[in-house]
């Protein structure tokens, strides 16, 4: 299996402040420790690159950051790009699309 391209965003709720700053830089963080993953933040959400199972592995542990630093519940959302026909990378939807700009 090739790789795919996900869109997450975790949302911790009912937090102290409306600021999340703080648990997206740790989310950030745990990301690192997923070798052969890609991630890119956005300013709504992190992109990844990587295996199926390395992804929602990712996936997980980004789920839990906001829970060990006290929220006590978090909302997740998770959007998948698995093409089966060729190879799929981040760089290369950005190039599709540039190309035809």
């Amino acid at each position: 299996m090739g790789k795919i391209i996900a869109e997450v965003t975790v949302v911790p709720l009912g937090t102290a402040s409306t600021s999340l700053s703080r648990f997206v830089a740790e989310v950030e963080k745990i990301l690192k420790k997923f070798p052969g993953l890609q991630s890119q933040l956005t300013p709504m959400s992190t992109i990844l690159e990587g295996e199926m199972a390395n992804v929602l592995e990712a996936v997980k542990a980004m789920h839990e950051v906001p829970f060990r630093m006290g929220a006590m519940r978090v909302s997740t959302t998770l959007r998948i790009d698995d093409r089966r026909d060729r190879e799929l990378t981040m760089e290369g939807k950005l190039a599709a699309v540039k190309s035809k700009l």
